[in-house]
């Protein structure tokens, strides 16, 4: 579809809107779905202070695919893609509404790629388990774009931009996933506490000061950024979705950051507001 049509379609799909802001959420532990805790609190508190979105594009971490999708459905199934927790967690529905309409928006506005519509995948725990703090009543229609795991972060980052006329259509664009994220590392008898490794400490303060200088080829060259980064990024899925996040602010936005706290030793909490 050329350029011209894309936008018609965007047009006609939903109208202007003030410009929605960009998060990325830490979403740690998939208890964090039904306990009480500070970082929960945040959520909630954002659900209150940004405006009442039309549709939530959700880039989770844990949605990895060969090439990139994104569901198309009209009732996303509540994905429980994790063992070993208690059942309470695994009762959990989240039974918001998809948006096939503006998974065909996303996919034409997206001109790196071809997106695949995905009609088999639903909301996984990524997405679920942090939105439900912030909706819920779960009547926000949420769709989710996948990680395409043979790519590279530039890719990603730079796939992220091509999202931005959706914040102008009251879209809110959610990364999901952890700066930092070891599990091999994690004390999981300290999973409760507000803990940290010397080099997940340190692997933290460079993240935020990079992005907060605006730095954000540091953050996609992350792989030459030392050992403290290597070992609070042994894997890139949760990393990525921060990725599409930093590629969406513009020059007069302003960053903030909240729920900067460790756990477990090596999971990052630390999310971001863009605006």
């Amino acid at each position: 579809m050329s350029d011209l049509k894309t936008l018609r379609t965007l047009n006609k799909s939903l109208p202007f809107t003030q410009k929605m802001p960009v998060l990325f959420l830490g979403h740690g532990s998939p208890m964090n779905a039904i306990e009480e805790n500070e970082f929960v609190s945040n959520f909630r508190r954002l659900g209150r202070e940004v405006a009442r979105p039309k549709v939530i594009l959700c880039i989770s971490a844990h949605w990895e695919t060969q090439g990139t999708k994104v569901t198309a459905m009209q009732h996303p199934p509540t994905i429980h893609d994790f063992g070993g927790f208690p059942q309470a967690l695994f009762d959990v529905q989240y039974p918001a509404p998809g948006s096939p309409e503006m998974a065909q928006v996303t996919k034409e506005l997206i001109t790196k790629t071809d997106v695949a519509l995905d009609h088999h995948w639903g909301l996984d725990h990524g997405a679920w388990s942090v939105i439900k703090h912030m909706y819920p009543d779960a009547d926000v229609p949420v769709i989710q774009l996948s990680l395409d795991y043979t790519k590279s972060p530039k890719y990603h980052f730079e796939l992220g931009q091509e999202l931005e006329k959706l914040r102008h259509k009251g879209v809110l664009i959610v990364g999901s996933g952890n700066v930092v994220h070891n599990l091999r590392k994690v004390k999981w008898n300290k999973l409760s506490d507000t803990y940290a490794w010397d080099w997940a400490e340190e692997a933290n303060e460079k993240m935020k000061s990079f992005i907060l200088d605006g730095n954000y080829q540091a953050l996609v060259d992350y792989g030459k950024q030392g050992s403290s980064f290597a070992l609070s990024i042994p894997t890139p899925e949760h990393y990525l979705p921060l990725l599409y996040v930093l590629g969406l602010k513009k020059k007069n936005e302003s960053v903030a950051l909240f729920n900067d706290k460790m756990v477990g030793g090596s999971i990052g909490m630390l999310s971001l507001k863009i605006d």
